[in-house]
């Protein structure tokens, strides 16, 4: 279950990263300051998703996290009082920006699912620990 887990963490960043792309190469190149961070986010999203694929370390995790509440944040404040200069209006770009936000969503809920999971164990996982014999410390005197 893990994995299945993961692997759609990896494809709700990388989606979040293709949106961030198809944004940059559509117009947000030429938005100072903004249009790097898109293209940033975008390249770091396809980085992490292919890392949750391959290995799912804790790094991954949290490079996913940061990358998915970033760009909640970023979004939430672009609409607010501006992000770097830039403000945006409602859900514009449509439909990027509602994607964007079922992308990010999505990757934050199946994280905190894997944070759940990894406080668990299977029970084939309790009873491997269970046989296994336990590593015996020298007393030095």
């Amino acid at each position: 279950m893990r994995t299945v887990v993961r692997y759609g963490l990896a494809v709700a960043t990388a989606a979040s990263g293709h949106i961030h792309a198809d944004l940059y190469v559509h117009g947000y190149r030429g938005i100072h300051v903004i249009g790097p961070m898109f293209l940033l986010q975008a390249a770091d999203s396809f980085a992490v998703a292919l890392l949750l694929l391959v290995t799912g370390t804790a790094v991954s995790l949290l490079g996913a996290a940061g990358l998915a509440g970033g760009a909640l944040v970023g979004l939430l404040l672009s609409r607010t009082v501006g992000v770097f200069g830039f403000v945006a209006h409602g859900w514009q770009p449509a439909p990027q920006a509602a994607l964007t936000i079922v992308a990010e969503t999505l990757a934050l809920l199946l994280l905190a699912y894997l944070v759940v999971l990894r406080g668990r164990r299977t029970p084939t996982e309790a009873a491997t620990a269970a046989h296994r014999p336990t590593a015996r410390r020298s007393r030095r005197e």
